[in-house]
């Protein structure tokens, strides 16, 4: 070793040198073969090599102490590398982990002390909406395409008029029970592109149908159906409407299926809370009715030519004098039954303004005659006495309900009465159901008195047509 403490370059190789020439030795000593002292590697090894030669304190190496200038230029690298095999020492410059190096300026990741995130009320609240609009989507999609629809039952007969939007035709299929929507109805046959194949005619569906199945019945041409004309004429009562019915053998009953109706409500039109009936509102027309006859859809049809006929109607006229839509009804039912003329009708109708003015009883036969059923033989003096409401000779104001079921011209002379003073009338004898008015009760008194004349000529006989 140098005074200094460290061994030369050549002093380092000297040391190799001695290091294999002993194991060479040892080698040769065992004849396995023979060793040049100018060769890098030695010869093979027996069991022995693995046990470390003898080193004086020359041979052991001091860690190299590294200055600047053999930092980047180790000398011994190769050296080291060409260890005999059995024993390999392994320096500073070799070790695995320090041939990477010093690992400056790295930061290891510190952990975060800030806890467990926390979801904003913002994100709560955009997943709330998404949820939501989820659930309406599916909801809306289950209405739309019905898959857990049930299946159908009873019958129904529709009709759909010619000129009817698919909107429309969703509403009466609504309307009668055969589909829950009108408006999905359209939206299904929207998609379908089906919207313009819907026919018109008369077809016979279930109620609770699926829009599917409605809309290829509706798509299909429909088989002509055998039907019948019924027409009912102005002025009949439901009673009288019903006995017809029965006479023609119409099974089910007119009187009582016209209590009430989805169709239409009197109380809409200004009737009281407590009306149980749709006398009135039965509009009388001719109407073709598909065999075999549904009494139900007879009553629809009337129903429905009602309001569309009485809302063309003006009646500014009767708002003014504080008359209701019903109030109006019946008042064009008592002109139905007194007025046999187009020209008396507005007289008539001014008779009873007049009267409702003055505060005097109206004195209608027709009341009486309604309440009693007697529409054929003269009144008799208990009947003209009863405390009915509908006597109109004792009573003032209008009846309690329509008296019977007006046509349009009969409305329309309702609403707008004719200008007079006139507070009676009676029938002009021969005058072919034409009456003679006059606000004189004592004119009155002698035209009646012709009347009862010309009655008595005929055997108790209505004087009207001679």
């Amino acid at each position: 070793m140098s005074d200094s403490g460290r061994r030369t370059a050549a002093e380092r190789e000297a040391a190799r040198r001695e290091r294999e020439l002993r194991r060479g030795g040892t080698s040769n000593q065992s004849g396995s073969g023979y060793v040049d002292d100018e060769l890098d590697q030695p010869a093979q090894l027996d069991e022995e090599v693995d046990e470390p030669p003898d080193l004086d304190d020359e041979d052991v190496e001091e860690p190299p102490y590294l200055e600047d200038e053999h930092i980047d230029e180790p000398a011994d690298r190769d050296d080291d590398l060409q260890a005999p095999a059995g024993t390999r020492r392994v320096t500073r410059l070799t070790h695995p982990k320090r041939d990477r190096g010093p690992q400056r300026g790295r930061v290891r990741p510190q952990s975060s002390s800030a806890g467990p995130r926390r979801h904003s009320w913002v994100g709560r609240f955009a997943s709330l909406i998404a949820l939501l609009l989820a659930a309406g989507v599916i909801w809306f999609l289950v209405q739309l395409f019905q898959p857990f629809h049930g299946a159908p039952h009873g019958s129904v007969t529709v009709t759909v008029p010619a000129h009817t939007s698919s909107r429309q035709i969703g509403d009466l299929l609504a309307r009668d029970g055969v589909i829950p929507s009108g408006f999905f109805f359209e939206l299904r046959a929207m998609l379908a592109g089906q919207r313009s194949d819907l026919r018109t005619g008369t077809y016979h569906l279930q109620l609770g149908m699926s829009y599917g199945a409605v809309l290829s019945k509706l798509t299909t041409p429909p088989r002509a159906a055998k039907v019948s004309e019924l027409t009912i004429t102005p002025g009949r009562t439901r009673r009288q409407v019903d006995a017809l019915l029965r006479a023609q053998g119409v099974r089910g009953s007119y009187f009582a299926d016209t209590h009430h109706s989805r169709v239409l409500d009197p109380r809409s039109y200004g009737a009281p809370a407590h009306t149980n009936s749709l006398e009135g509102f039965l509009f009388p027309s001719t109407y073709q009715v598909v065999d075999p006859i549904s009494i139900k859809a007879l009553v629809a049809d009337q129903l429905r030519a009602f309001r569309q006929t009485f809302a063309k109607v003006n009646l500014s006229y009767a708002r003014s004098k504080h008359l209701t839509p019903y109030d109006v009804l019946i008042i064009a039912s008592m002109i139905e039954a007194e007025a046999a003329t187009a020209h008396d009708r507005p007289l008539v109708s001014s008779v009873v303004y007049n009267r409702l003015r003055d505060g005097m009883p109206l004195q209608l036969d027709a009341t009486t005659r309604y309440q009693t059923g007697n529409y054929t033989k003269p009144l008799t003096a208990a009947e003209l006495s009863s405390s009915s409401p509908y006597n109109t000779r004792i009573h003032t104001g209008l009846p309690p309900t329509p008296i019977g079921n007006p046509g349009l011209a009969s409305i329309q002379a309702a609403a707008h009465p004719a200008h007079t003073n006139d507070l009676y009338f009676v029938v002009k004898p021969c005058g072919n159901g034409e009456q003679v008015f006059t606000s004189s009760y004592a004119q009155f008194l002698i035209d009646a008195q012709q009347y009862q004349a010309a009655r008595a000529k005929l055997g108790g006989r209505s004087p009207e047509r001679c």
